[in-house]
């Protein structure tokens, strides 16, 4: 066991490393110009077949289309706007694209003295949409980690959920992704992720059964190889105390 632990540490403390090279890296990268000039702002990724991204303006065209698709009238007066707002809308709801789940768990703090358990933190809301239809799904999320002398600030687990939940998921993949990004960022000894939600794709649409709840689970490390830190976790999870 003292041998496992050594090589965690080990592990723990090349990952730290390479973090911090990773940081200098893009400070240097973001700092402003000799001339005193501001940093060139991020520009936005092309589309994965090399393709520039839409426009603003051409996105706001494709909603006026999608507006007379349905029978309305995109030029009367309740709609003028309409165009504009939904494509800022699709930039907050959708901002997880522009985002960097393995920067964002970059920092950790060593400070913890003795502690050697899980770290579980439960009930998260998330809303995300179906990849399918683009609708919603909106649930709670609920994460454990067994770190490795360090452990990531609270928060970060939480704006890791929205990161991959704001953007066009399943949710299987949205589990898996959270799953990955938090062993493969923080390198812990296990990771434990459960996510329940309901999909209005089900309850507004198609079969329209409303209040039913999807759940899936995914278990790294200790968490898969040891099935009473799985049971320790849901009992956790489904506890009130």
């Amino acid at each position: 066991m003292d041998a496992v632990v050594k090589l965690f540490k080990a592990q723990a403390e090349n990952e730290e490393r390479e973090r911090k090279r990773k940081a200098d890296a893009r400070a240097t990268k973001a700092a402003p110009r000799p001339d005193g000039a501001p940093a060139a702002p991020k520009a936005h990724p092309p589309l994965p077949d090399g393709t520039p991204r839409p426009s603003r303006h051409e996105a706001e065209a494709a909603v006026r289309t999608l507006l007379a698709y349905i029978g309305e009238d995109p030029a009367r007066e309740g709609l003028l706007d309409t165009p504009k707002r939904v494509v800022k809308a699709y930039d907050e709801l959708f901002s997880g694209y522009g985002e960097d789940g393995d920067e964002l768990l970059e920092r950790t703090f060593g400070e913890i003295g003795t502690f050697d358990d899980f770290v579980l933190v439960r009930d998260i809301p998330f809303h995300s949409h179906c990849e399918h239809h683009m609708v919603p799904f909106v649930g709670k999320a609920h994460i454990a980690y067994f770190p490795v002398e360090r452990v990531v600030g609270l928060s970060k687990i939480a704006r890791v959920v929205d990161i991959f939940a704001h953007r066009l998921q399943t949710q299987e993949h949205l589990t898996s992704q959270i799953t990955t990004a938090l062993d493969e960022g923080l390198r812990p000894r296990g990771v434990a992720v459960m996510i329940e939600a309901e999909h209005m794709c089900m309850s507004m649409r198609g079969i329209t059964k409303q209040g039913v709840s999807t759940l899936t689970t995914q278990f790294t490390g200790v968490f898969r190889d040891d099935p009473a830190e799985q049971v320790r976790f849901i009992t956790l999870v489904r506890s009130k105390a």
